[in-house]
């Protein structure tokens, strides 16, 4: 499978910002709830370790080179 998202702390991060985006549901009211639906993306990219955008503009935070053995 796939996977550009490789960095500990990116995937950290990912998953804060789904998140704290998925916590809008609870702090709006109305229709303006759902938008914190948006938080499953981050959530979701983290989880996979594969997002879409970053392939398409070729970012990757995995390594080229190969683990060194001790």
């Amino acid at each position: 499978m796939m996977q550009n998202v490789c960095s500990t702390t990116e995937r950290v991060a990912r998953m804060v910002i789904g998140l704290a985006l998925l916590s809008m549901m609870f702090f709006f009211e109305g229709p303006m709830s759902y938008l914190g639906l948006i938080g499953l993306a981050p959530i979701a990219t983290a989880i996979f370790r594969y997002c879409p955008i970053s392939h398409a503009l070729h970012i990757s935070s995995c390594s080229t080179q190969p683990p060194k053995h001790a």
